[in-house]
């Protein structure tokens, strides 16, 4: 049991940090973004790349990856994304259109990644054993976990602490009374879109120094993403928190005790018990 509970909540910390890109995507730009899994992907394998053919650690690949997939996010919101904010008339029609748009770009990147890499992927970093409160387990797990920690930290203080944070929360709340107060909506949305692919870029770094993936697998993290931002509650960052650690506590007992073949089954099981008993969410307030 113990082994069960270190180990999930180390991969929590990976999972936190993937549904906070997602979640600044989705609920200040309200785009639902079905390809954020694969910008993950290219993350991971942007640091597979570096530390295989130049042997440059992946805490090190952090710090260019991350600004560089800002810029790439930013462009993609910039020329993709905007015309069809423009042009969406409400905000249903906004969801619809940028759920087939990211669906497609998903597979344009796919195609791409397993057309360069097209088996599995990973290498050895920071192998070493390490114990944890009596439990076992590789210290890359743990590095991976600290940072994640420290990035949701900054990110949380930064949104509630400081002034551009508070835009960003405001127009997460409402676009319209956010713009009233002169609040730059699309400026912000598109550097909330922007920093949340950079986010997920991080994560996927820090998930490829202890986890085998390959080019296809963006779609499970894209998902469970989505179960984590719908079970905390849509813009809440406290609730992305709380629900990646519910679900790597949840995987890590269901592949521990029953069978790792079912993860996703239990994962998809909480977020139809969430969705039919609190569709707003842990933190979301029910509609008066």
């Amino acid at each position: 049991m113990l082994d069960i509970v270190v180990s999930g909540l180390l991969l929590s910390g990976t999972y936190a940090l993937v549904a906070m890109g997602l979640n600044l995507q989705y609920g200040v730009a309200r785009i639902m973004n079905l390809a954020n899994g694969e910008i993950l992907i290219l993350g991971a394998l942007a640091s597979f790349w570096f530390y295989t053919t130049s042997q440059v650690s992946p805490l090190l690949t952090l710090v260019f990856i991350t600004p560089a997939s800002f810029v790439v996010n930013w462009l993609i919101y910039r020329f993709l994304l905007t015309p069809l904010v423009r042009r969406a008339k409400t905000q249903g029609a906004l969801e619809v259109d940028s759920i087939l748009a990211t669906f497609g770009m998903s597979f344009i990147i796919i195609g791409i990644v397993v057309s360069i890499e097209g088996g599995f992927f990973a290498y050895n970093f920071l192998l070493d054993p390490i114990s944890i409160i009596g439990s076992t387990t590789s210290l890359n797990r743990l590095v991976a976990f600290v940072i994640a920690c420290a990035i949701g930290l900054a990110l949380y203080l930064w949104l509630n602490l400081s002034r551009s944070g508070v835009a960003v929360r405001a127009v997460s709340v409402s676009t319209e009374a956010a713009g009233l107060v002169g609040i730059n909506v699309p400026r912000v949305s598109a550097f909330a879109f922007a920093l949340g692919g950079a986010i997920t870029a991080a994560g996927g770094v820090l998930i490829s120094t202890f986890i085998t993936l390959d080019g296809s697998i963006g779609v499970v993290f894209t998902l469970k993403a989505l179960i984590i931002v719908i079970m905390g509650g849509v813009g809440d960052v406290r609730g992305a928190i709380v629900a990646a650690l519910i679900l790597g506590l949840v995987e890590t007992a269901v592949a521990t005790l029953i069978d790792p073949g079912l993860t996703l089954a239990a994962a998809y099981l909480m977020f139809i018990l969430v969705l039919l008993f609190r569709p707003e969410g842990l933190f979301g307030r029910r509609a008066t």
